[in-house]
C-alpha cells in the first residue's frame, strides 16, 4: 500500500509537470536546433538493447562516458560499439579530466588517460567531442591559484590538439559553487592564454548547475536561473556556445531521506527544463547526464522512468 502511494504521488506530480510545462512560457526557440548528448548510467544498455530507444536515438545528436570507464569495456565490445555509433549516426563524447589529483598538471593528466581515447579509436571508433571535468573546481580543491589552473589547463588543451586535432574541445564548471564572476573571468582568462599561444580556444563551455541550492538556499544558495540566463548570454558575447546539463540535482539529498526512486529522476530533469524555460532560457547545446546512479534502466523508453523515456519526453518538450 505504501508503495502504491508513492507511485500515485509521484504520478500525479508528473501530470502537474507535464501540463505546466504545456502553458508555461516557452524559451525563444534558437535559429537551429541545439545539439543533444546523452550520457547515461548504464551505457551498455544502448549498445544491448538498440530497438528499445529508437525514437530517442532519433532526437540525439550523441552520445558519451568519463573516459576511465573505457578501461573496463572488452576491445570486442568496443568494436561493436564503434560499428553500432556508425550505424546510427551518432557522435561519441568523453568526460576527461585536465586537472585533477591523479594528474595534477596539464601533461599528467594527458599523459594518464588518452590511453583510454586511443583504446576507442583503435577499435575503430571515431572520438568526435571531449569535456574538460571541471578544471577550475579541481585546482581550488587542490589549493593552487587560479592562474596554475588556466595554465594548466591551456597545457592540456595544447596536448590535445596536436595529436588529436579533429577534437572538438570544451570545458565543464560548476555553478553556483563557482560564481558568475569566477566564470567569466575563467572562460576569458583560458581564451586569453590559448590565443596567446596560438592554440584554439575551448569549442563549448558546459555548466553543471546544482540547483538545489536554488532551493534550501544554503552556504552555497547565491546565483539563479536568471543568471545562468546571463552566463548564456556572456558566452554568446564571446562566441563560445553554452551548453547546459540537466540532471536530477536533488535525487542525492532526496535518497538520503528515503524518497527517492526512478521517478525522481524524470520529474526533477523535466523540472530544470521549466524552470530554465521561465526565464527564457536557450542554450546552445543541451546535456543530459546521470552520474547519480540513476535511473535504474536505461531502456526501454516506452517505460516510464528510464533514462531514456526522461530523453525522449524532455527533447520533445524542450528541444525545438
Amino acid at each position: 500500500m505504501k508503495n502504491s502511494s508513492h507511485f500515485q504521488n509521484r504520478m500525479a506530480l508528473f501530470l502537474g509537470l507535464f501540463f505546466s510545462v504545456a502553458f508555461a512560457q516557452a524559451a525563444p526557440p534558437p535559429t537551429t536546433k541545439p545539439p543533444v548528448w546523452m550520457m547515461p548510467p548504464q551505457l551498455q544498455e544502448l549498445f544491448d538493447h538498440p530497438d528499445q530507444w529508437a525514437q530517442t536515438r532519433s532526437k540525439i545528436t550523441g552520445i558519451g562516458c568519463a573516459d576511465h570507464g573505457l578501461g573496463k569495456i572488452s576491445d570486442a565490445d568496443l568494436r561493436a560499439w564503434a560499428t553500432a555509433l556508425k550505424a546510427w549516426n551518432l557522435k561519441f563524447c568523453l568526460e576527461v579530466g585536465a586537472v585533477k589529483p591523479w594528474g595534477q598538471t596539464g601533461a599528467a593528466a594527458f599523459n594518464g588517460e588518452h590511453r583510454f581515447w586511443d583504446k576507442f579509436i583503435n577499435a575503430g571508433g571515431t572520438l568526435d567531442t571531449i569535456a574538460m571535468d571541471e578544471p577550475l573546481c579541481c585546482t581550488r580543491s587542490l589549493h593552487k591559484p587560479d592562474d596554475y589552473a588556466v595554465e594548466e589547463t591551456a597545457q592540456f588543451i595544447k596536448l590535445a590538439r596536436a595529436q588529436y586535432p579533429n577534437l572538438h574541445i570544451g570545458d565543464i564548471e560548476a555553478y553556483p559553487s563557482l560564481s558568475y564572476e569566477d566564470l567569466t573571468a575563467w572562460i576569458d582568462a583560458l581564451q586569453a592564454k590559448l590565443q596567446s599561444m596560438n592554440v584554439k580556444g575551448i569549442e563549448f563551455f558546459r555548466l553543471d548547475v546544482n540547483w538545489v541550492h536554488f532551493v534550501i538556499n544554503d552556504k552555497i544558495g547565491h546565483g539563479g536561473w536568471p543568471e545562468v540566463k546571463k552566463l548564456e548570454l556572456f558566452c554568446r558575447s564571446r562566441h563560445i556556445p553554452f551548453s547546459l546539463i540537466y540532471w536530477a540535482a536533488d535525487l542525492p539529498a532526496l535518497r538520503n531521506r528515503g524518497i527517492a526512486d526512478d521517478s525522481t529522476w524524470y520529474i526533477s530533469t523535466l523540472q530544470q527544463g521549466n524552470d530554465y524555460a521561465l526565464v527564457d532560457g536557450a542554450p546552445d547545446e543541451i546535456a543530459l547526464i546521470s552520474w547519480v546512479r540513476a535511473p535504474s534502466h536505461t531502456v526501454p523508453e516506452t517505460d516510464p522512468w528510464t533514462f531514456t523515456r526522461s530523453v525522449l519526453d524532455f527533447c520533445n518538450m524542450f528541444v525545438k
